[in-house]
């Protein structure tokens, strides 16, 4: 939403017989990100659980009244735009889980250490550029989706122009289905309007076009030979099982 995050708030549910040297790695890990981005650990709870650890993580933020980029704010005609690239965090976690170790630690950040896109949705929001954004946790063609409902209108996405991670462990980019359905890469996801000046970078972060919002409710995906109805089809979270 272009915001900017105040406090953070950390809830542990533990087993008794969890190695304190656990605890200690993640508070490690939770406060040097929260210093990097001067973030307050301002307060949470904690509870023993009989065999499972659970975390719950809620950062509180702040933006100008009235002036949050929405979901809802997408026009027809509007450029859509993705930052950084996508596919990695996907493709190292499927290879984790096909007990596949030979992963270059650079591949590894992607999953393990998602960059927050802090400094762009601000620049965003202050020069005014995007009508809509969301951040890729759940998949491109997913939150794409939540953008086109809260909008009211469609998408037509081009896959040669989806920045696909290259993957230094495999030596090629990652696979197109990963980009469009994996998910927690965790870049921005943003409309523009047609005449709106988008640089190719903002902070270093490199920006890509990737297509269009169009009337009616159906999002398409747009190859060199064909058509096809892109279906979200990337993390739903009240979805059966």
């Amino acid at each position: 939403m272009g915001g900017v995050p105040i406090a953070v708030f950390l809830s542990l549910a533990l087993p008794a017989k969890l190695p304190q040297s656990w605890v200690d790695d993640l508070f490690s890990g939770l406060l040097k990100l929260a210093e990097e981005f001067r973030v307050t650990l301002a307060g949470g709870d904690t509870a023993r659980s009989p065999n499972k650890i659970f975390a719950d993580i809620v950062v509180l933020g702040s933006v100008p009244q009235g002036k949050a980029i929405l979901r809802s704010g997408a026009k027809p005609g509007d450029r859509i735009f993705v930052t950084g690239a996508l596919g990695g965090a996907a493709n190292t976690l499927r290879m984790l889980q096909d007990g596949r170790g030979n992963i270059l630690a650079a591949d590894r950040n992607s999953y393990f250490y998602p960059p927050p896109r802090l400094e762009v949705g601000r620049i965003l929001r202050e020069q005014k550029l995007a009508s809509a954004m969301i951040d890729i946790s759940d998949g491109l063609s997913t939150d794409l989706a939540h953008i086109c409902e809260e909008s009211g209108f469609g998408a037509e996405i081009y896959a040669e122009a989806i920045p696909r991670a290259f993957y230094r462990s495999l030596r090629k980019h990652i696979d197109l289905n990963f980009a469009l359905h994996g998910g927690e890469d965790y870049e921005l996801l943003f409309t523009a309007p047609s005449k709106a000046d988008i640089p190719a970078e903002i902070s270093r972060v490199p920006i890509t076009e990737i297509g269009k919002i169009i009337r009616g409710r159906r999002m398409v995906l747009k190859t060199k030979n064909k058509m096809r109805t892109l279906a979200p089809a990337g993390w739903e979270h009240f979805a059966k099982p």
